[in-house]
């Protein structure tokens, strides 16, 4: 290369570089612009996702402050219901004391009006003390009486009746009886005033006025009432004195209480001699209390034992 070509070539090459220098920094510019932009549209970015986050933090603290408060009025509702409900309830409980108080009244009332209805429908004689103290009249019938069936009527006796209320309760003490191997025959129940007048007289003209020792005038009579029973077995075949020896007696003894029957007449009675056979019905209640007390029917008053009255068929 000659020598006044050099110059030239240096300038051309100082052009290139110049140009590509210039490239290169456009290049970086352009790079460096479109950085710059990303960034400002990154920036962009999350101030706007910034700004939305805020917007929903504050939004958040709004509504947990709305809850907040919110709870505060529900509890507070809550608290003020709570104390209505009590004295709502509280009232309820007074007012269900009151009803069961007035429940009470009327089941009392209702109680005592059947009561006063059931006693008025049953017999007050039933339970009067006689033998000597009291007396039934000529024209006293029980309200209704039942034949007994014959299996209980010792042979050659003739129709026996027992009041209707309690010929179950008779029944039932004889079967049971049976049922232990005791056969218990009946020889004498219901005898109406006439027919007590007759057997005294019988008893009067044979043993004079030694009757009276084990002979009730007519209207003293236990037997009137249609709720007593004269008591044998086959062996004794009457009523004696001996039956008191007997199985059967024993029997009656520990056991005639269960179906409401007593002794009316036991040793030592200020009545009668003691009368072994002679068994009254006076109900479950009074015949069991009498039966666990050891006493005798007509050691009590009159006023306690008509207490059990309303009871005596139950």
């Amino acid at each position: 290369m000659s020598l006044e070509n050099q110059p030239k070539n240096i300038e051309r090459k100082k052009i290139r570089i110049f140009i590509l220098v210039l490239i290169i920094l456009f290049i970086i510019t352009a790079y460096l612009t479109y950085k710059a932009y990303q960034n400002k549209h990154e920036i962009l970015t999350l101030n706007t996702e910034k700004s939305q986050l805020k917007t929903s933090l504050d939004l958040l603290t709004k509504e947990k402050e709305l809850t907040d408060q919110e709870n505060k009025d529900l509890s507070e509702l809550l608290i003020s219901t709570k104390e209505e409900l009590e004295e709502v309830l509280d009232d309820l409980e007074r007012e269900e004391n009151r009803n069961e108080e007035f429940e009470d009244q009327i089941r009392k009332l209702t109680g005592t009006v059947k009561d006063l209805d059931k006693l008025s429908k049953t017999d007050e004689e039933l339970l009067q003390k006689y033998s000597r103290a009291y007396f039934l009249n000529e024209n006293y019938i029980p309200l209704r009486l039942e034949k007994i069936n014959d299996r209980y009527v010792l042979k050659g006796k003739k129709d026996q009746y027992f009041h209707a209320e309690a010929i179950d309760f008779l029944e039932d003490m004889l079967d049971e009886a049976r049922r232990d191997d005791i056969d218990l025959k009946i020889v004498s129940a219901y005898r109406s005033f006439d027919e007590q007048q007759e057997v005294k007289g019988q008893h009067t003209q044979v043993y004079g006025t030694g009757a009276n020792a084990f002979s009730a005038d007519q209207g003293y009579s236990e037997h009137q009432l249609g709720t007593t029973v004269d008591l044998t077995d086959e062996a004794t075949g009457g009523t004696y004195q001996s039956f008191a020896n007997t199985e059967s007696y024993k029997w009656l003894t520990d056991n005639a209480y269960r179906f409401g029957f007593i002794l009316s007449y036991p040793e030592g009675n200020e009545f009668y001699i003691y009368e072994p056979w002679h068994w009254r019905f006076v109900g479950v209640d009074l015949a069991r209390d009498l039966h666990r007390q050891k006493d005798q029917f007509y050691e009590w008053e009159q006023r306690r034992i008509d207490e059990y009255l309303i009871k005596i068929f139950d």
